[in-house]
């Protein structure tokens, strides 16, 4: 997911980073503490999410915690909610009659293997060749073998380019798929953006869809005072991974509408807390600053 940062440079994109990132086991670890609630309390689900953390911040958190349990539940709350809402429009998009998903910047994602309705679905996962020889490696030791349905597209962003390796995967241009984008545009250049939503419209068929998320630009560009966002931009620095790209406040439909999408629609903080955080969740903080935006292909 987010340890792929690219830049575009005409027809080519690249990975400035090879192998498995801070960012990318970070979210695993909130998907398995998540998952580790009993049923009635958790928003999301992903068993194989605890795989991909190094043992040794496994160990540690045994041993802290309480510590760890309060920075996880004070802290995660649009993430597991972006989880959730993506895994819900995966399977309302699979019933409805998609043929397709693309996963780009796939990282540690478990879709393929956790949702009963992609059984019968190709899915294509797209991202550096390192981490997907570690993320492979992952899944035949979870599961024993990789599941027929699920093709890895290994792309070399310094020599390869994304769609030829797609279609050289057997990706069909004239089906309708969903594309997923998660935790990952924020951290892309606007030009990779734009050449990625372009791609996209141009090579699937009628009624595609994508989702993803998203943060405001004034977040990136550091003008926003909120504290909230510095902290989000300056972790992400620190992290190495530093946030390139955001969509103006109140601007999603005009900008995913110039690129030929329409049915768009921006899922807000409020939105996603009314959809999962009742009961036991309600008092679970989410941060506002979180978009969670979905658009078809006319």
């Amino acid at each position: 997911m987010v340890e792929n940062v690219y830049r575009q440079d005409e027809t080519k994109i690249y990975a400035n980073r090879a192998g498995p990132g801070k960012m990318a086991e970070g979210i695993a670890m909130i998907r398995a503490y998540e998952s580790s609630k009993p049923e009635d309390e958790r928003i999301c689900y992903d068993p194989s999410a605890i795989h991909f953390i190094n043992p040794k911040i496994l160990e540690y958190a045994a041993k802290h915690r309480d510590d760890a349990n309060a920075a996880m539940d004070d802290s995660t709350g649009s993430i597991v909610a972006r989880v959730r809402y993506f895994d819900d429009f995966v399977k309302k998009s699979i019933n409805d009659g998609f043929e397709q998903l693309v996963i780009f910047g796939a990282g540690f994602d478990t879709r393929a293997y956790r949702i009963e309705e992609l059984e019968n679905v190709k899915v294509f996962e797209v991202d550096h060749p390192d981490t997907q020889c570690f993320k492979v490696q992952k899944i035949k030791e979870i599961f024993g073998s990789i599941p027929e349905h699920v093709v890895y597209v290994p792309v070399d962003f310094e020599s390869q380019t994304l769609g030829k390796e797609l279609f050289n995967g057997g990706y069909n241009r004239s089906l309708r798929t969903l594309f997923i984008m998660e935790g990952l545009i924020m951290y892309i250049t606007p030009e990779s953006v734009s050449e990625t939503l372009k791609y996209i419209v141009g090579n699937s068929g009628k009624g595609s869809a994508i989702i993803f998320d998203y943060f405001p630009e004034s977040v990136i560009k550091g003008t926003n005072k909120l504290k909230i966002a510095q902290d989000i931009r300056n972790f992400a620095i620190q992290q190495g991974e530093p946030l390139r790209f955001g969509i103006k406040e109140g601007e999603l439909k005009k900008f995913l509408s110039k690129f030929g999408f329409s049915n768009i629609k921006n899922v807000t903080s409020e939105d996603y807390k009314k959809l999962y955080f009742q009961g036991k969740n309600e008092k679970r903080n989410v941060c506002e600053l979180v978009y969670f935006a979905h658009a078809m292909i006319e």
